[in-house]
């Protein structure tokens, strides 16, 4: 059992930006056993058992957009984030961009994957 986790918090927004950072982190976290989801719907809804997960493991908040809304719900519930991932950014920067809210085509696959190295990533280095 691995004692070292780490928690994706991941956009739940209506964007397609929100849809690659959700499919992302869903990914990662099953290819990998040592990181955990945070749902940010319970989390902002402060359901009971999300209070002290969201303590316990250091976070990557995975941003849609600029509004950095997974940073700004963490922060009001008083945990700090270890790492930001700016989806919409790092997309950009690899001249990529989904363009569904519910559903991934091509296009959008190739962003889910391009994401998921940036995630890995960001996991590797907390290491």
């Amino acid at each position: 059992m691995v004692q070292n986790k780490k928690s994706l918090a991941a956009c739940s927004g209506m964007s397609p930006y929100g849809l690659v950072a959700r499919v992302a982190a869903t990914d990662t976290l099953s290819e990998s056993e040592d990181v955990i989801s945070i749902c940010m719907g319970a989390t902002s809804a402060d359901k009971e058992g999300f209070r002290e997960l969201i303590k316990k493991y250091p976070i990557i908040a995975i941003n849609g957009c600029e509004s950095n809304c997974v940073d700004k719900i963490l922060k009001q519930k008083g945990v700090r984030v270890v790492k930001t991932i700016n989806a919409m950014e790092e997309l950009k920067k690899a001249d990529l961009m989904p363009n569904d809210v519910s559903r991934l085509n091509e296009d959008g696959e190739k962003c889910v994957e391009h994401l998921k190295k940036v995630i890995k990533k960001e996991i590797k280095e907390m290491e």
